[in-house]
Order: C-alpha cells, then sequence, then structure tokens
C-alpha cells in the first residue's frame, strides 16, 4: 500500500511518529509537511532523517486553517500513483481546498481521508462552510482525535463512520521520582501550553493560593506570559512559581522530569474547549500523574488514568494535585503508562492501518475474502444446521466455507407472521428487537431459543437495527436483516452470500422478491434524486438511469461496509432507512445487487395497519433523504415535482387513483415532515 501523507503539524520530529510506524507495519508512506510550523508557541524547522520520505513544503499563512501550502511540491506528489492520499487538515481548511482541488487537477484517483479535532458545532461562513460539505461528502475516512469531532464530522455531511483515533505520542522512560506525601511539604505541579486564559494558567495560581505545599512550573508562550510574575504576586505565590517560557519539542520530556504532578486546568469557552491535550497523554508517558478539568475531551482522555475535577473549581484542582502527588500517585502512574500505551505510536499507527483497509476495501480485487476468514462463531462448529452442514465446514470439509450470517429482525406486533420469518432460521444467531414489548413475542423468542430484546419504545427501523449492532453476537459476521413480513429459506441465504462473497465491492445484497401470491416485486431501485423525480413527474420515468439500492425488507450486508458506513440514521423512523444507509455506502465507493438465485416471500406492509400513516411516513421519510444528500434546494426542487405530478394525476386520473393522488398533492403542498409532525405525537426533525 502507497499512502501520501500531508501534515502541516508534523514538521515537529515527535509529531512523525505515525508515518514512522506505519513503515514498520509494511505501508509505503510519503509524508509532505510544512517546512516551519509552530509547536506551543516555539518556532520549529524540519530536520527530517536520511531515512525519512518527508518533502519539506513552503507554506504562505500562520493559522492551521487559513495557510496554504506552495502547490508545486502537492502537484508533483499528486501526479504519482497512490493507493490513498491521507490529508491530516481539517475539512474546512484551505490547505484542504486547496489539496483537493490539485488532487481533481491532477485527475489523481485515490481516495483521500480527512482529519478533524474541531469539536464545537460551528457555522464557517462561505466559503469555508462550503468547502467543509464538499470535502467531507466526498472523503474515504475521517480520523477525529475526540468523539465530539467524529459525531459533528457526521452531521455535517461524512457518509461513513468517523473513527475516533487519538494523537500519538512516543513512549517515555518514566521519570523515576520520589513521590511528595501530598500533605504540605511540596509538590511540584508543572503547565505547559499556550498562555492564554482559556488554558486555566490563572486558576492554576488560584489553586496555589488554596494550598501551601503547591509549587508550580509554567512553560509556554502567549498573551499571559508578560503578566504572570505580576498575578503571582497580587496573590501572594510569587515565590512558588517558577515560568520557563516556551520550551523546545525536544525539551519537553526533562520538563516533564522536573515535576511531581502535570496540570490541564482548562476553561472552555463559547468558541473553543479541549479537542484532545496530546500535554496529558505525554505526561502519562513519562510517569507522570495528571490533573485535568472536565473540558472537551479532557474526561475521555484523562478519565480513569487521572483525576478529572469541575472545570473553574480552584480549591478542587488543589486538593486533586496533592492527592495525585501523595497517596494515589502509585495507581496513577501505573493507570497513565496503561493509558500512554493506548496512544503510543504503534497502536496509532493500527488503527490507521485499519482504517486505510477499510477505504479500501470497496476498491479491492482478487480472490475472495471466504478463503481466509475464520469461522464467525467457534463455538457452534460441528453443530448441525438447516443449511445441512455443519457450521464451520463445506460440503467436502473443504477450507473457504461461508460463516454464518448474524440475523436481526425489526418486530412490532404480528406475533404469527414474525413466526413465519423465524422458523426457517431459527437455528442461527438471531436476534429479535421488538419495538411493541409485547409478551407474546418474547415467549416466541424463548421458544425458538433466539435473543429478545425489548427496547421499552417503538424506536423504528433503524434505531432498532442500530439497538441489535450496539452488542453483537457475531462482531465479524455479516448481518441479515429480515422484515417480520418476510420468509426466506436456508438455501436463499447460501445464494445471498455467495452473491455478497463473490464481489468485493458489494455492500449488500438481496433476494428477488414475490407476494404471497407468487407476484413478483421490484427489488432493486435508482436513488432517488432531484432530477429523477422531474422525470417521474413528466412521465418519462423509463428514461431514469443511475446506480442502484435494494430494499431492506431481506438485506444481507458486508461486514466491512458496515464497519465502513456505520449504522442506520435514526432521524428516518419508518421508510428510506436503507435507501440513505445505501447512498451513504454508494458515496463511500461500495455498490448494491440482488441475487437472482435467492429467492424471498415478502407480504408488505404486514406489521401496519394504518394506509394513511404509512403514506405520512413514506413521503416524509423522503424528505429527510432530500434534505440530507441534497440540501434545501434539491428538496425544494424534488417537492415542486412531486406536487405538480401528483396534481396533474389526480386531474386526470379516475376514480381512487386520482383522490389518492389528490391526498398526496396535499400532503406535498403542507410538507410531509410537518404533517407527520402534527399527526403524529412522536418528535420527528427533517
Amino acid at each position: 500500500m502507497r499512502v501520501l501523507r500531508i501534515s502541516h503539524s508534523a514538521t515537529v520530529r515527535a509529531w512523525r511518529g505515525r508515518e514512522r510506524a506505519l513503515r514498520e507495519r509494511g505501508i509505503d508512506v510519503r509524508l509532505l509537511t510544512a517546512n516551519r510550523s509552530d509547536a506551543g508557541g516555539v518556532p520549529v524547522a524540519l530536520d527530517a532523517a536520511p531515512d525519512e520520505d518527508v518533502v519539506g513544503v513552503g507554506t504562505w499563512g500562520t493559522h492551521p486553517a487559513l495557510f496554504v501550502y506552495d502547490p508545486r511540491p502537492l502537484w508533483r506528489a499528486l501526479g504519482e500513483r497512490w493507493d490513498l492520499v491521507d490529508i491530516h487538515e481539517e475539512p474546512f481548511a484551505l490547505s484542504t481546498a486547496e489539496t483537493l482541488l490539485l488532487r481533481a487537477l491532477r485527475r489523481q484517483r485515490a481516495p483521500y481521508t480527512l482529519y478533524t479535532a474541531q469539536n464545537l458545532h460551528k457555522r464557517y461562513p462561505f466559503p469555508f462552510g462550503w468547502f467543509e460539505r464538499l470535502s467531507l461528502r466526498h472523503a474515504g475516512g475521517i480520523s477525529a482525535c475526540n468523539a465530539e469531532a467524529a459525531a459533528i464530522a457526521e452531521l455535517k455531511g461524512f457518509p461513513g463512520r468517523a473513527r475516533v483515533i487519538p494523537l500519538g505520542v512516543d513512549p517515555v522512560t518514566p521519570v523515576g521520582m520520589d513521590p511528595a506525601d501530598g500533605s504540605g511539604d511540596h509538590v511540584v505541579v508543572g503547565l505547559l501550553g499556550r498562555l492564554v486564559p482559556e488554558k486555566g494558567v490563572l486558576l492554576l495560581l488560584d489553586a496555589l493560593v488554596e494550598a501551601p505545599s503547591l509549587h508550580a512550573r509554567i512553560a509556554g508562550t502567549g498573551p499571559l506570559a508578560a503578566t504572570i510574575h505580576e498575578e503571582a504576586a497580587r496573590r501572594g505565590v510569587a515565590d512558588r512559581v517558577a515560568f520557563l517560557g516556551g520550551v523546545d519539542p525536544d525539551a519537553v520530556a526533562g520538563f516533564y522530569a522536573s515535576i511531581d504532578v502535570l496540570a490541564v486546568p482548562s476553561l472552555p469557552t463559547p468558541r473553543w474547549t479541549e479537542q484532545f491535550g496530546r500535554v496529558a497523554v505525554e505526561a502519562m508517558a513519562a510517569g507522570v500523574p495528571v490533573v485535568s478539568s472536565d473540558a472537551g475531551a479532557l474526561p475521555d482522555v484523562v478519565g480513569g488514568a487521572g483525576i478529572v475535577v469541575p472545570r473553574g473549581d480552584a480549591r478542587a484542582l488543589a486538593a486533586a494535585v496533592r492527592e495525585a502527588a501523595g497517596r494515589r500517585r502509585d495507581e496513577l502512574v501505573a493507570a497513565g503508562l496503561v493509558r500512554a500505551a493506548e496512544c503510543s505510536w504503534p497502536a496509532v499507527a493500527e488503527q490507521y492501518q485499519r482504517m486505510y483497509d477499510t477505504v479500501l476495501a470497496p476498491r479491492r480485487s482478487g480472490l475472495s475474502r471466504s478463503e481466509d476468514r475464520t469461522p464467525a462463531n467457534p463455538a457452534h462448529q460441528g453443530e448441525s444446521t438447516e443449511f445441512g452442514t455443519p457450521r464451520g465446514a463445506t460440503e467436502a470439509g473443504e477450507p473457504g466455507e461461508l460463516d454464518d450470517p448474524e440475523i436481526v429482525v425489526v418486530a412490532y406486533g404480528a406475533p404469527d407472521m414474525l413466526r413465519r420469518a423465524l422458523e426457517p432460521v431459527r437455528h442461527l444467531v438471531v436476534t429479535v428487537v421488538d419495538n411493541s414489548s409485547m409478551p407474546e413475542i418474547a415467549a416466541l423468542c424463548t421458544e425458538f431459543g433466539v435473543r429478545y430484546l425489548d427496547p421499552g419504545a417503538n424506536l423504528g427501523f433503524g434505531a432498532g437495527v442500530n439497538r441489535a449492532l450496539e452488542d453483537r453476537l457475531l462482531p465479524e459476521a455479516d448481518v441479515l436483516l429480515l422484515n417480520p413480513d418476510a420468509v426466506i429459506a436456508p438455501e436463499g441465504i447460501r445464494a445471498l452470500q455467495r452473491g455478497l462473497t463473490a464481489d468485493p465491492a458489494l455492500a449488500s445484497v438481496g433476494p428477488a422478491q414475490h407476494d404471497e401470491q407468487g407476484v413478483a416485486a421490484q427489488a432493486e431501485w435508482v436513488f432517488p434524486s432531484p432530477g429523477r423525480a422531474w422525470l417521474e413527474a413528466v412521465g418519462l420515468g423509463r428514461l431514469i438511469r443511475g446506480p442502484h439500492f435494494v430494499i431492506g425488507s431481506v438485506l444481507l450486508l458486508r461486514a466491512e461496509a458496515l464497519d465502513h458506513v456505520g449504522g442506520f440514521d435514526e432521524r428516518f423512523f419508518l421508510y428510506a432507512e436503507e435507501t440513505d444507509w445505501a447512498y451513504r455506502a454508494h458515496l463511500l465507493g461500495w455498490r448494491h445487487a440482488v441475487v437472482p438465485e435467492a429467492v424471498a416471500t415478502h407480504a408488505g406492509a404486514g406489521t401496519s395497519t394504518d394506509p394513511s400513516r404509512r403514506e405520512r411516513h413514506f413521503h416524509a421519510s423522503q424528505e429527510r433523504y432530500y434534505r440530507k444528500h441534497f440540501g434545501a434546494a434539491g428538496w425544494a426542487l424534488a417537492r415542486t415535482a412531486q406536487l405538480l405530478g401528483a396534481t396533474a394525476r389526480g386531474i386526470a386520473l379516475p376514480g381512487e387513483r386520482g383522490r389518492a393522488a389528490a391526498r398526496r398533492a396535499a400532503l406535498y403542498r403542507r410538507g410531509p415532515v410537518r404533517a407527520e409532525a402534527e399527526a403524529d405525537p412522536r418528535p420527528l426533525s427533517a
């Protein structure tokens, strides 16, 4: 695998550990980074070792979101063959837009990934907001250094599952200092970083007032550097404060060796909060206990390995520092070393390689994965199944067998219908999520020996599926979604598995379908779009072409695609959940297909008795889909097409067909989501 990484912050030698660890894993990585950058206020010049494939690039501008690279080195690099381009810049940054423009001009076809740390949901002015939406929509992967940033990237348009990967640190030999007793002798607390009010510099001085045993060593640059001595004197603690100024990245280990505890007492503002807190992990790696506030991502980074105190509480900060240097020191040092190992460069590189492999999965070629997959449920090896062979063995006993999928059924009432769906698959691994909380369904699951989950409310289909996916019984297996009003035989499931395994680019496959009278039903559809809505409205639906998706009544999802795309969007209560999931997979490079050798019976709307409510849910979900993927303008176009088409049919068609079209036109005049909310007390949003 050849990867081109672009990262302005990798000028700092210690922050190029990711590339070194990736090369150790056999990945060919070239790094383009700034010739000069800033590390905590200290100017840093690129100093690459001879064995590093690193190219220094000139930059214009200093703000992380507003600078641009000299385009010439990027142009040359993007002209080479790469499997993946990893842009370690924010989606809204000018440098990201520059790189993607050069990538397009160079016709570089390798997928790209992005990095984000922004854990506040901000709306950026034009053109930055436009850059952000465009770059997220077409990215193959996202690495985020905190969970909030990952969620925001998904909410703003990244079609897949953003991965939370920590910022890495080099392993450091623990300093091994003698612990302070924490009761009043001499405890040295350090603070390292930008000297601005939101970093809690003055709060640390207030903590010194609360505890005479505390002495501070403060390192960094920033606006408060000129007033630290004055502020310390005003509080009467000047004799217990040492200000060191900026610390070169190569001297950071020496700073940690000079303190008993590191404090990260950050104070969030409406425009900023802690995005990771790399200094906390660095200190842990050096064997120094850490005390932090609860700002931003700090509880996730420090919690369980250090002490987290309420933001702005100087007394709690002072008490925690004394505790960390005293009776809890050994405990916190041990826990901190474990946390630092989780953030070590080898661990980070492993997660990056997983992300790269996932992004490239729909583009892979060659032999099918069944040749090297281990059985999904080893505990069942040797048991007979309704497939007619033992789990974990083929008819001939040869390797390369297909592993059993995990089956998920979201039920709502109709236990007799559910019985018919479960009967052919009862010996497989099945989870039933019962949105109706019916005792009869719980009893049926007990009878069949399948797992029963009661969410306690009607979550809708997508959220019900997610409830099962949160607690997988076969974590590495493919997932078969089965409607309670659908029936598929074991041989049909096998045919689906063969179809999915035969083409590595398929995210999902479904069977051919017919109703209970044997009438064939359409199982494969072209993705909706505003343009296609207009073709249908003017009677040219036969001309519609484009990529397809498969309806979700019986749908086999590839495990790797689930890992890439993530679960279902729970804003879709009923209908269009699988359309949205499939379209997100399409944007990430996956495809979908019907396997004609597999056949299923699908009653259709078998668990619903209210046609008007179904109609509202269906078209409200269509509105959500259009708004999500085509914006307000796209929805306006599609809505106008639907309204005009339905109005024309209402006038032209006789009888009930004309009346149904008129009702649909009225629904679109009102707005489907609005009509749904008015008719249904459930809180729904577009």
